[in-house]
């Protein structure tokens, strides 16, 4: 009887145990299968989780994530950037087709085998599918971001009556390439989009031509020269030219330019023309007089060049040499010497023509600010790069090594003042300068034409006056070292 209840006892605990182990894993099935409803745990999708969430559900999770604003600091501004408003967009269909198929592509039973030990499932990581229009993130930079927040750089400023500027500031323009990139990435990115936008820095511009050439005119018309002033200036690393003349303070027209007294200017001229004609192999003679030529301004041994280059006729070819040059207003027509006969007598230019402005040019020799600054950039050109006025017209007998000995010569201009006076000590000047007493035993002209080299940019410079009464040294000295200075200085803002 024992035995039989025993026997009941225990079928009735293996059919209870066989009935809860029937309900467990019914209930485990079902909570299982519901759970394969959604993504499974530890899932991304674009690096967003979507582990138990529904399709639709992960599809406005990835909506919200992605179409949220990115955070753009730039020059000290901050602002948000639309995704869609760059071209920017999420394929949400593709992503979660791959995760449908992650989710649901594996054997049930062996998941839910998985499930009833809680063993969880292997990490799923589906990639961002999206697209951007980088033409349009560029637009968008260049057209809306650009122009809002970048700085351009302050030009130096012009102190008024001085010969100095006051430094400009420089400027931030955004690096839109880079911009691109990096807002590139956030717009991808579900965690990092706030950005900080990198820009170049600009150096601050130099004063405009404009304003150099009105501190110019101030500082002539604050000066005590009462003349006749002619100024040309060439910057050698652009060719752009500053050009006018001023007559008793009063600016007159430039165009044709009036016609100086050469002076001892004309020396540049006739160094061109010898060493076109003879070449530059110099025997210990001729390189004595071109040295003494230059270097204490001897009328005597220019002679002795003019005859070297004809016996009868050198000023007549340094002249034609000069107007094969396009330099139709300068020309020397005798030699130095007192009493040597004019070879041109009564020759008109375009310089001398005028009858609204009048040096009194002398008449063996003249030429104007312009043609000699010419003359000037012609032989830097040449001597630089073999290239200028003067190779193409005379490609047989010019070459940069005869334009650099022009300029080697012209350095031994030690007169230190005029041009080469305005310059910081030290700076090289290859110049010219000229005054001559006329016959009325007064000075009325001074002249100086030169190359100034200089570390932010090397320019020609040129400048002639004349007074009808007599120029005075004390006054016209100083004012052709100011308008060094103030040009010197435009080049050189930060060493001035």
């Amino acid at each position: 009887m024992r035995n039989r209840n025993t026997n009941i006892v225990l079928r009735g605990a293996s059919i209870a145990f066989l009935l809860g182990a029937f309900t467990l894993t019914v209930v485990s099935l079902a909570s299982y299968s519901r759970q394969r409803t959604g993504y499974p745990i530890g899932m991304t999708v674009g690096g967003v989780p979507v582990g138990g969430l529904s399709p639709s559900e992960a599809s406005q999770r990835l909506l919200q994530v992605y179409n949220s604003p990115v955070e753009i600091n730039y020059g000290g501004s901050t602002f948000h950037i639309d995704p869609g408003a760059v071209g920017f967009s999420i394929d949400v269909e593709t992503m979660l087709a791959a995760a449908d198929l992650t989710r649901t592509g594996g054997s049930f039973w062996g998941g839910f085998w998985d499930y009833l030990w809680n063993r969880p499932p292997a990490e799923a990581n589906i990639p961002l599918s999206a697209s951007i229009s980088e033409e349009h993130l560029r637009e968008f930079l260049q057209n809306e971001i650009s122009p809002r927040y970048d700085t351009p750089p302050s030009p130096a400023q012009p102190i008024p009556s001085g010969t100095t500027f006051i430094p400009g500031s420089p400027g931030q323009t955004l690096d839109v390439d880079r911009a691109v990139q990096i807002i590139g990435s956030a717009l991808r990115s579900p965690t990092h989009r706030a950005v900080a936008l990198t820009f170049t820095q600009s150096a601050a511009a130099r004063p405009t031509f404009e304003n150099l050439e009105i501190l110019l005119k101030q500082i002539i018309s604050t000066s005590d020269f009462d003349g006749l002033i002619g100024y040309y200036m060439m910057d050698l690393q652009t060719g752009r030219e500053i050009h006018f003349l001023m007559n008793m303070k009063e600016e007159i027209a430039a165009e044709p330019d009036v016609a100086f007294t050469a002076s001892s200017t004309i020396k540049l001229p006739i160094l061109t023309s010898y060493l076109l004609h003879h070449g530059t192999d110099l025997d210990p003679a001729t390189n004595d007089a071109i040295t003494r030529v230059f270097r204490i301004s001897d009328n005597s041994a220019t002679d002795s060049i003019l005859s070297r280059i004809d016996p009868n006729n050198g000023p007549i070819i340094v002249s034609k040499d000069m107007e094969t040059l396009g330099l139709t207003s300068t020309f020397i027509s005798g030699m130095f010497y007192l009493g040597a006969p004019n070879l041109m007598f009564g020759k008109v230019t375009p310089g001398n023509s005028r009858a609204d402005a009048f040096a009194d040019p002398d008449p063996y020799s003249q030429t104007t600010p312009s043609e000699m600054g010419a003359l000037l950039a012609d032989l830097y050109q040449c001597a630089q790069s073999g290239g200028g006025a003067i190779i193409a017209a005379f490609p047989e007998q010019a070459s940069p090594q005869m334009c650099k000995m022009v300029i080697d010569f012209l350095a031994l201009d030690k007169f230190g003042a005029l041009i080469q006076g305005g310059v910081p000590d030290g700076a090289l000047v290859p110049h010219k300068h000229g005054f001559v007493l006329s016959r009325d035993g007064v000075m009325h002209d001074i002249s100086d034409a030169g190359i100034v080299y200089s570390a932010g940019g090397n320019f020609v410079l040129s400048i002639y006056s004349y007074h009808p009464v007599q120029n005075i040294w004390d006054i016209t000295n100083p004012l052709f070292i100011h308008l060094t200075q103030a040009t010197y200085n435009y080049f050189n803002i930060s060493a001035q």
